[in-house]
């Protein structure tokens, strides 16, 4: 049964738009082919989304926050804070590598459209860089670590970039990258260490 304007959401228009992008890419995509896709007018579809500029941000910011659920999870675990970040970034460039390899016809879609949505990125990057500073903060009150939290979030954020920007995406699938991120953390890790703090390597 097609779809009526009681039954549309915000939700099945996300998820139409993203199949429409996939089929369309991002510069031959209407909002009209996505009311088609849904089986509704287009005027249904703006009154969720009032612009197409609308609809391609709300789109681009769902596809960012995908694997927020799960860092956020990792970021708010009572547990050893070294443990915590690696696993942080792990789990943060194993979401972009998975983006990457499972649907680059995608990944290349959303690339383009996080240029256009720079605001939606800047508040996706200051969520990611939050989660990291409560884990440096957690580790500074644990005695684990003895830098500046913000500061040093912004940092290890920088420092780790060939990892979760997708301008490095061609290297992801490349043999030895993981060895090659292993040993990324492990000095990061060393570096954040507080003087005559626990070590895991020692």
């Amino acid at each position: 049964m097609s779809p009526t304007t009681e039954t549309l959401t915000a939700e099945r228009i996300l998820e139409a738009t993203e199949e429409v992008l996939r089929r369309h890419g991002p510069a031959k995509a209407t909002v009209v082919d996505v009311a088609r896709a849904l089986g509704v007018s287009h005027g249904s579809v703006y009154r969720h989304f009032r612009t197409k500029a609308a609809l391609r941000e709300a789109v681009t910011q769902r596809w960012l926050d995908r694997a927020s659920g799960r860092l956020a999870g990792i970021a708010a675990r009572d547990s050893d804070p070294e443990t915590r970040l690696r696993d942080w970034l792990s789990a943060l460039f194993e979401a972009k590598r998975h983006k990457a390899g499972d649907d680059p016809e995608l990944f290349a879609t959303f690339s383009v459209l996080t240029g256009e949505n720079s605001q939606v990125v800047d508040q996706h990057i200051a969520d990611l860089l939050g989660q990291l500073t409560e884990i440096l903060r957690d580790g500074v009150a644990r005695g684990v670590f003895a830098l500046d939290p913000a500061v040093t979030a912004r940092a290890v954020f920088d420092a780790t970039g060939r990892f979760h920007d997708p301008f490095y995406a061609r290297e992801w699938g490349r043999p030895g990258i993981q060895a090659e991120f292993d040993a990324v953390v492990d000095l990061l890790l060393r570096g954040l260490r507080a003087t005559g703090g626990p070590s895991k390597t020692s």
